[in-house]
């Protein structure tokens, strides 16, 4: 009887959560830019190439 009484306890515990959950987030934005990474550099190449071109107008 005593070892479900610990074993409720323990389902019931949430302290490690809030860190397992960063922890997949953190996976998954490391993923997703592994995944898109070349799409991005475009992306941000582009926006600088637009930037230096409308500063060489001013």
């Amino acid at each position: 009887m005593n070892h479900l009484k610990t074993f409720r306890q323990f389902i019931k515990e949430e302290d490690g959560m809030g860190t397992v959950e960063v922890i997949l987030i953190i996976v998954v934005l490391v993923g997703l830019v592994v995944i898109f990474k070349e799409k991005i550099t475009e992306i941000v190449n582009s926006i600088f190439s637009k930037i230096t071109n409308q500063t060489k107008k001013i």
